[in-house]
């Protein structure tokens, strides 16, 4: 029967049971065990095992997919320089479940954060065979066994889920469709970011913009797709705003023109007696940015020229600041007694 080595009578209250079952050589040796006792305890039939090079399992059965993040972060966390421990913010007047993580500069990344962070679209951590782990352009490390290193030359800020640190969704997005063909898993991470409310669609495509990514054919499609997305948010918020805030009903979805003339353009919202419109600006920051909005103004431009107040509204500005935008299109709707009447436009259906 394997002796299991003794441990230093160090207090461990500050660690989490995972970290309790996944350790380095160098927090094993901190503890009185010596590399001989790590042998004999790693050997066939032996109590431990090894995850990865040099992080330890201090049990013989499967790991856990907790165990898997945290013995990746301690893989690239190992460094011959001294490891800074990043501290989880903890709420005011809860308990700190652990002082300290010894992850140093290392975020998970990819699939495995953004099945963190709950999205339902990315495969659970226990069917992953790699789990991404950010960190720094100049760490020596090479990706092995699970474990698959990404590099930045700017490291971002980490969020916490459930104590490991990872990557907000639009860098782990972009790290996720780096590494995926297939269009129909990208458009639904893509979506689902949108959908969920995990973060607005213009931090995802300027993520997929630094990561050149924005050039393949099947992230074009799913960055369409986000687009649609997000449109379709917006409205439902927009309805939300009319309805609960009591501004009175528009017509929806509408296409001006002169009469007999040109087409004016589509409008998401408009109150013909008070000649007012709302418009979502639903753009994404893509290559014809300049051209898009330059079609924005020369629309706005003309309407404003014939009467017609045009509220421009973001999706953002809607879902953070609802209250707000709906006292914005009260004023303009209270306004239009003092203006001049509106030239005459024909209202129709958009096409």
């Amino acid at each position: 029967m394997n002796r299991i080595p003794p441990l230093s009578p160090r207090p461990l209250h500050h660690l989490s049971p995972v970290q309790r079952r996944v350790q380095t050589s160098a927090q094993l040796r901190s503890r009185g065990v010596t590399t001989a006792d790590v042998n004999e305890q790693c050997r066939p039939g032996g109590a431990w095992q090894q995850i990865l090079p040099g992080v330890f399992l201090l049990h013989s059965g499967p790991s856990t997919p907790e165990e898997r993040l945290h013995a990746a972060l301690l893989y690239a966390a190992r460094s011959p320089a001294p490891v800074r421990a990043a501290r989880i913010p903890v709420q005011p007047g809860a308990e700190e479940p652990h002082a300290a993580q010894p992850y140093g500069d290392a975020l998970i990344t990819g699939l495995a954060a953004l099945a963190l962070h709950g999205f339902s679209s990315a495969p659970p951590p226990l069917s992953l065979d790699t789990i991404d782990v950010l960190v720094p352009r100049l760490r020596r490390l090479r990706s092995t066994g699970c474990v698959r290193i990404v590099r930045t030359p700017s490291l971002p800020s980490p969020a916490f889920v459930a104590g490991v640190p990872v990557a907000a969704v639009p860098r782990a997005l972009a790290d996720a469709v780096a590494e995926l063909t297939d269009a129909d898993a990208v458009r639904g991470l893509l979506t689902e970011a949108v959908r969920d409310g995990h973060c607005d669609p213009a931090s995802v495509v300027r993520e997929l913009k630094e990561a050149r990514l924005l050039g393949l054919p099947h992230v074009v499609d799913a960055v369409d797709a986000l687009k649609a997305e997000c449109r379709a948010v917006a409205e439902t918020h927009l309805y939300r705003m009319v309805h609960e805030h009591g501004l009175p009903d528009p017509v929806w979805n509408v296409d001006l023109r002169l009469p007999g003339g040109p087409h004016l353009g589509g409008l998401d919202a408009y109150w013909p007696e008070q000649a007012v419109a709302v418009e979502l600006d639903t753009r994404a920051p893509r290559q014809d940015e300049d051209a898009v909005w330059s079609e924005y103004a020369r629309k706005r431009e003309h309407l404003e020229r014939l009467g017609v107040t045009v509220v421009h509204i973001t999706p953002r500005k809607l879902r953070e600041s609802m209250e707000h935008q709906a006292t914005v299109v009260r004023t303009a709707l209270m306004a239009s007694t003092d203006r001049d009447p509106a030239a005459y436009v024909v209202v129709l259906p958009r096409s």
